[in-house]
């Protein structure tokens, strides 16, 4: 778990700060929004990473991810940001494990 947070701090980071630098910077609370849907899509992936649980406990799990940034975007900020959130975690998400696919283990935590 511990990891997992790790994980999420540090995806958050560098996505914000890569996204301040690269692109015209917008608002501060939606670029640092959309920056942590990075992080949790990362520190998501790598938390059910786990091969001795079943598939449709890890597609729970990021369900609630997916789930939690819709509620905060649509709370918060208006539907574009929301949408663009939920891209970001999925491809993320997708992303982690199609790298760990390319492993014996098919998996990036072992």
């Amino acid at each position: 778990m511990v990891k997992a947070l790790m994980y999420f701090v540090v995806g958050t980071l560098i996505s914000f700060f890569l996204r301040r630098l690269t692109g015209s910077p917008v608002d501060f609370w939606v670029e640092l929004y959309v920056a942590s849907a990075f992080g949790i899509g990362w520190g998501l992936a790598y938390f059910v990473d786990h091969p001795d649980w079943s598939l449709p406990k890890k597609m729970g799990i990021s369900f609630l991810g997916i789930i939690f940034l819709v509620v905060l975007g649509l709370l918060c900020f208006d539907f574009e940001v929301a949408v663009s959130s939920i891209l970001k975690f999925s491809t993320v998400f997708v992303a982690y494990y199609m790298i760990a696919s390319f492993r014996e283990s098919k998996s990036l935590r072992y």
